[in-house]
């Protein structure tokens, strides 16, 4: 049989074996994914949804870095191949990475759901394990592009050479990314020392709100009325701002009310009471109704109540200053604010 006979029909063996090991691979991996999303655990379920892509990728990569050297083609063919499975095998790593790191926020959120009523430490670990995803998905991709262009060796000699000599420019490069820089500081400090959560009550330049999303770089606040302030992250460390969940999910919820001198307090507390016993959105922790201001013409009463949370509480102060305005229109309506004035007899 002529010599490139034989050539031909062992690359064609070779080719035959390449795609078959590629196709046992690629069944292999179809079929693990398979077996564990029949399963009824939380870890195996978000393990299949985050990581079935990127090992769909990393199957035949693995294949195709163990399979080429024995491949009988030319180096240059074998080398420049070799190159581009090891590029892409680092960016199927770093996607798996990052993948993974959303199976951790899928953990914490099933183990520590923020939808409970006393949801404090839920949603101290949702905001540390986000702040911490983002963070190292930061990390994750400058580690792989560093090692994807260490692979090319000209490229490599450049920055070597460029790290050494231009010290200059590495410090304007610095100044230009100051404020990314502080930004991802302020995260991780953010994420140490706890000033802000997710689903914090916060008022931030004048604006009351929640806390929507901490990202890499900036925090949305979602206003009371669905508008949205996107602020820096290090607004938060940098300038002062009133945080109403900092230790604990309740809160205390406040109505002002305007009478006239007449108005029989004690009358007016005891109806603050049973508004409070009737409404259900009371928890039964603290109330009171005080005499805060006393002006020439009004009294300022403070009624005062407890509330499990941000939401309950706003619904319970809108209740009470209904009803109380009712109970006054209703019982004592000469007690509702007025203007008096003393009327002198005109000359003839």
């Amino acid at each position: 049989m002529p010599q490139f006979l034989l050539a031909l029909r062992s690359e064609s063996w070779s080719l035959a074996a390449l795609a078959a090991a590629l196709v046992i691979a690629v069944i292999a991996q179809q079929m693990l994914f398979a077996a564990a999303a029949r399963t009824h655990s939380a870890l195996n379920a978000s393990l299949v949804r985050h990581c079935r892509a990127p090992s769909a990728l990393l199957a035949p990569l693995a294949v195709l870095f163990v399979a080429l050297p024995e491949m009988p083609w030319p180096a240059e063919i074998t080398d420049s191949a070799q190159h581009l499975v090891v590029l892409g095998a680092i960016a199927a790593l770093a996607w798996l990475g990052v993948r993974l790191s959303n199976v951790l926020v899928d953990l914490a959120a099933a183990r520590y759901p923020v939808g409970a009523k006393d949801n404090l430490r839920a949603r101290r670990i949702a905001t540390q394990v986000q702040l911490l995803r983002r963070i190292a998905v930061v990390l994750i991709a400058f580690v792989a592009i560093s090692l994807m262009l260490m692979t090319f060796p000209s490229i490599r000699h450049v920055g070597i050479t460029l790290f050494a000599s231009a010290g200059v420019a590495g410090l304007v490069a610095g100044m230009a990314a100051r404020p990314l820089l502080s930004n991802l500081l302020a995260g991780v400090q953010i994420a140490l020392t706890e000033p802000i959560r997710l689903d914090d009550v916060v008022i931030v330049e004048g604006e009351w709100g929640w806390i929507e999303e901490i990202g890499t770089t900036y925090v949305v606040v979602r206003i009371w009325d669905l508008r949205r302030l996107v602020v820096p992250l290090a607004y938060f460390i940098e300038h002062p701002f009133q945080n109403w969940t900092r230790a604990t999910a309740d809160l205390l919820g406040t109505v002002f009310v305007y009478t006239d001198y007449t108005v029989p307090v004690e009358e007016v507390r005891a109806e603050l009471h049973r508004i409070l016993q009737a409404s259900g959105m009371w928890d039964g922790k603290a109330w009171g109704l005080q005499v805060t201001d006393a002006t020439e013409h009004t009294l300022q009463l403070r009624a005062l109540m407890s509330a499990p949370d941000s939401g309950t509480a706003w619904d319970l102060r809108c209740h009470v200053r209904e009803k109380l305005v009712a109970f006054l229109q209703e019982r004592y309506p000469r007690s509702l604010p007025r203007a008096r004035a003393e009327l002198s007899q005109l000359p003839a």
